[in-house]
């Protein structure tokens, strides 16, 4: 009888364990909706796709939702080395990002509700950053109802913008990170060691004349380990 009870007891638990773990889960789905008109420039809508992704938690819980640029301009001199993976040019448009409820970026800044733009950008390399991502690039997240041309900008101008988001003397950001082993176009990872969330998403890439698909690979969910 004694066995029992503990049987159930352990088997009632490993239960509860199972549904925490099942409900921390994610999954990418994709959305047939363009980014919101009221709260992106018609200079930026112009350039992106009508349709996007979102992240989700659990059953339902939408993480954010993402819109990416129908092309990605690649410069002829575009170069990627050992900490740079992506040949883009810092300053320009990725996309547009909603959050439907507050989140925090790769340096745990929170990221209020709302409409972002999602602009390309390299991890300066003086010292301060070492160590808290294995590559330099990432995408800054700045307020779309201030962000709202679609040209390249400055250092100096990108930075501005990103710290409209976090409200600290750091911009907002999120980790971009190499490609994992999946080919799909649309996918999620999860990188247990360091508790992040990464999802993989396409975009064409137009260099001169030629066209041709670049997957980038996001920190979503998670922040730096420093």
């Amino acid at each position: 009888m004694f066995r029992s009870i503990c049987f159930l007891a352990v088997f009632a638990m490993c239960c509860v364990v199972f549904r925490a773990a099942s409900a921390q889960e994610y999954k990418v789905q994709k959305i047939d909706t363009a980014a919101p008109a009221d709260a992106v420039s018609p200079e930026i809508a112009a350039t992106l796709k009508s349709s996007g992704f979102k992240l989700v938690k659990g059953e339902s819980r939408t993480v954010c939702e993402v819109w990416t640029c129908q092309e990605w301009p690649i410069a002829a001199d575009a170069k990627t080395g050992n900490d740079v993976i992506n040949p883009l040019t810092p300053g320009q448009l990725i996309g547009v990002i909603r959050y439907p409820r507050k989140a925090t970026d790769f340096r745990d800044h929170e990221i209020p509700s709302g409409v972002y733009t999602l602009r390309y950008g390299q991890q300066p390399v003086d010292g301060a950053h070492v160590g808290t991502s294995p590559t330099r690039d990432f995408l800054v997240v700045s307020p779309a109802a201030k962000d709202s041309a679609a040209a390249v900008l400055d250092y100096k101008a990108l930075v501005a913008a990103g710290k409209e988001t976090s409200g600290t003397s750091h911009p907002a950001i999120l980790s971009l990170q190499r490609p994992g082993d999946s080919q799909e176009p649309l996918a999620v990872r999860e990188n247990a060691e360091k508790e992040w969330t990464i999802v993989r998403f396409t975009g064409k890439a137009k260099a001169g004349g030629a066209v041709k698909d670049l997957a980038l690979e996001a920190v979503l969910v998670g922040v730096a380990k420093e």
